[in-house]
């Protein structure tokens, strides 16, 4: 199974990524932790992808395709994956398909969390991340088995800054606008479904296990 898990920001991606991986015995693959992963390599993308982000700028569609490309192309990822954070716009679908196609692969499905704009900003409110591992928790909902500390490696957890509500809404409003043709684009390929990402972790699990097995159904009668 490939996959591509997409939501805006606070959505719950990487947590429901996490258990569906875990699951389906496939890989969770966040664009984030690749992309630094080639800096902290000194690729000579991630030299790319570091000077962007040194200029305060994002990288590029093409830079981006490129890392996750490169990565997908592991031998690892032959028993599947899912895509967390990526792709983001219109042209890195459409570059991820075509490099897809060359290697006669492609993406079985497309889920989309969609979430209201006021259980985000509540969600991300009282998120917290460790600075080590980039392990993500909530005050309420996902807290670390000590307070203010990671329960991998202990270190102190921290507060995003862009974590505020103004910032939130601003950040939701440009992930809308880039996304909207990202989601007409895998809606006309009958290949995306929605599920309701306000929800509690298990209700969502839950609705995408019930997705899951309507694909694997589809595919079997075909």
């Amino acid at each position: 199974m490939r996959m591509i898990l997409l939501g805006p920001p606070g959505a719950g991606k990487g947590t429901l990524a996490a258990r569906l991986a875990e699951s389906l015995s496939i890989l969770h693959l966040a664009s984030g932790d690749i992309l630094r992963s080639e800096i902290r390599q000194a690729s000579d993308l991630g030299k790319t992808v570091q000077q962007y982000l040194d200029s305060g700028q994002l990288a590029p569609d093409d830079i981006v395709v490129q890392v996750m490309v490169s990565r997908l192309s592991q031998p690892d990822c032959a028993g599947g994956y899912i895509l967390d954070g990526f792709p983001r716009t219109l042209p890195q679908a459409q570059a991820l398909d075509a490099s897809l196609a060359e290697v006669e692969s492609k993406i079985d499905l497309v889920i989309y969390m969609d979430v209201k704009v006021e259980v985000i900003i509540s969600r991300l409110a009282g998120r917290r991340i460790c600075p080590v591992c980039n392990a993500s928790y909530h005050v309420e909902n996902i807290p670390p088995l000590v307070p203010g500390k990671c329960d991998r490696d202990e270190a102190k957890l921290q507060r995003r800054p862009d974590d505020n509500p103004q910032v939130i809404r601003t950040r939701l409003q440009q992930y809308h606008r880039l996304t909207q043709p990202l989601l007409d684009y895998y809606a006309g390929q009958g290949r995306f479904y929605r599920l309701d990402g306000n929800q509690q972790i298990d209700e969502i699990y839950q609705q995408a296990q019930e997705i899951l097995s309507k694909v694997v159904s589809s595919a079997d009668r075909r």
